[in-house]
């Protein structure tokens, strides 16, 4: 298993007091007051033993209600495991449904967790590509090209991390009848699906009639939670909800009781400050890009999620050699576009998720060193952009 080129530029950034942390996907606002107040209460009250190793009974009806309000399809409590986050539930997922020889269909560029979860299960990766041209938005053409004899399961990441990317509902019902007619299951990991801008996110659970799309959900963004350790499951074939249960069982007990309670007060509470951080992202996005533009440094426009893939060939074609100068010689620090495989070569993701006058502080100074390095060639603007 290969460690993720993040983390390494994360601890790079940990040893510089100085440096600019744009490296790491976070939210720079703290959990919200009436979730943290909630959960110091029901601390008090005794709320702190074991639950059910597939999470309590009111945290699992609350968010039955709350997927189904947002697909339009009816989820039932039993249909919802709550997990340790939601690379927890990846992670069980893949030792639910596969095994040796097996293999996993990851988007590329890659979120590098879901490749080690695989190699940790003993499955095989490969890839399908998401192409810079088109948005990051993957093809059909190119997804099934990548089917073989060995793929068991399809991962589809809307809103994506890195790229920002949201995949159009006609792509994902295409994704779903796709994996229909070569009977594979579809893993859609929605952590970013209340985070975009303008546009709306759909699971491909909407046009699953048949229970082979299983869905992964996350506190940690939405609602500034990554802490808590959060997340859940929506899968209805029942055979794989209840060997999640025992692999739930095997590895963590049960999740969190606090942060349970936490996570049903996040829930059900006022949503302000969702929407007020959603606010923020865009007009971060905005500001960000139209800063590269005038730089003349091209990037992908993103729908969703909070990142900036920022092309940086102009300067030098490895990404990952550009994001350690950048840490030595401007003191700022970005993910390499390489840790997110071969589709990132040449790139750096930025997260929006930082104060504003630091990300555009640091942006400039990325802007500075691809002048540096590469001289003033004449470059692109904007990749994928709406009109």
């Amino acid at each position: 298993m290969q460690r993720s080129g993040i983390r390494t530029l994360m601890e790079l950034a940990l040893r510089d007091p100085d440096c600019l942390r744009l490296e790491i996907g976070e939210p720079d606002v703290p959990t919200p007051p009436h979730v943290v107040e909630a959960a110091a209460a029901d601390a008090r009250a005794g709320h702190t033993h074991y639950t059910s190793s597939v999470g309590s009974p009111e945290l699992r009806a609350a968010l039955a209600d709350t997927v189904s309000a947002a697909t339009g399809t009816a989820v039932r409590p039993d249909e919802v495991i709550v997990t340790h986050g939601a690379m927890h539930g990846l992670a069980m997922a893949i030792n639910a449904t596969m095994g040796p020889g097996d293999e996993i269909l990851l988007p590329d560029p890659e979120f590098p967790n879901w490749r080690m979860a695989a190699v940790a299960a003993g499955v095989g990766v490969a890839t399908y590509p998401a192409r810079a041209a088109y948005g990051f938005v993957p093809t059909l053409e190119d997804i099934e090209a990548a089917i073989t004899t060995r793929t068991k399961v399809i991962l589809v990441n809307s809103p994506n991390n890195p790229t920002g990317a949201v995949y159009p509902a006609e792509l994902l019902a295409g994704i779903v009848a796709l994996a229909r007619r070569h009977d594979l299951w579809v893993f859609s990991d929605e952590c970013y699906e209340s985070i975009t801008f303008g546009v709306a996110h759909r699971s491909p659970s909407v046009f699953d009639t048949d229970a082979r799309v299983i869905a992964f959900h996350s506190f940690s963004k939405t609602y500034a939670m990554t802490g808590w350790r959060l997340g859940y499951v929506v899968v209805r074939d029942p055979v794989v909800a209840g060997l999640l249960g025992q692999v739930a069982e095997a590895t963590i007990a049960c999740p969190s009781a606090i942060s349970q309670r936490a996570a049903l007060a996040a829930l059900t509470g006022p949503q302000g400050a969702v929407r007020a951080a959603v606010d923020s992202y865009r007009e971060r996005r905005d500001a960000a890009i139209a800063l590269l533009t005038t730089r003349g440094i091209p990037c992908a426009r993103p729908d969703g999620a909070f990142y900036l893939m920022v092309d940086v060939s102009a300067a030098v074609a490895d990404g990952q050699e550009f994001a350690k100068r950048l840490v030595a010689e401007a003191h700022v620090a970005v993910a390499p576009g390489e840790a997110f495989g071969p589709g990132g070569a040449g790139m750096v993701r930025v997260s929006l998720a930082s104060e504003r006058s630091i990300l555009l502080e640091g942006l400039s100074r990325l802007a500075d060193l691809v002048d540096a390095w590469g001289g003033a060639a004449d470059r692109g603007v904007v990749v994928g952009a709406r009109a």
